[in-house]
């Protein structure tokens, strides 16, 4: 294929991917997937990941989608973002909207229960045990004013 035929937007799982880009750097486009987890996908699609995606034939970029969608039956349990669900108790690797979506909806339940998570996203604090006495300090005037003479 020339250049004139590369195909600069190819859409897998309603993201638009960067068509000029590897297989492995365009598949991180779409959030929940990481360099590992694109790694991962381009083996059990069979496409070679340094690939440029807008090369790929439309069969490639097919079983790319393919291995998208089954990669949560494929993979171990410790490969999903998501190992046991809250709710069903089963193992999902959300992508898109339904990661941010399920995000959301772990802070509103920890605020919730008031656990200490919880509260710590409800006041605006630091939540995952870094120190506050000095870093983090924000909407504060820097410096120190003069004396008027």
């Amino acid at each position: 294929m020339d250049d004139e035929e590369i195909k600069y937007f190819v859409r897998i799982r309603n993201t638009d991917l960067d068509g000029t880009k590897t297989v492995q750097i365009a598949l991180t486009g779409i959030n929940g997937i990481g360099h590992h987890t694109s790694r991962t996908i381009t083996a059990l699609a069979g496409v070679d990941p340094h690939a440029v995606l807008g090369k790929l034939d439309d069969e490639s970029i097919r079983r790319i989608s393919d291995a998208v969608e089954t990669y949560t039956t494929q993979v171990p349990e410790w490969m999903v973002n998501r190992p046991k669900d809250v709710y069903t108790g089963e193992k999902r690797h959300l992508l898109g909207t339904d990661l941010s979506l399920a995000i959301e909806d772990d802070i509103n339940r920890m605020r919730k229960m008031r656990c200490y998570r919880g509260i710590r996203h409800e006041t605006g604090q630091k939540v995952r045990g870094q120190r506050t006495k000095s870093t983090g300090r924000t909407g504060m005037t820097v410096g120190v004013r003069r004396k008027k003479i």
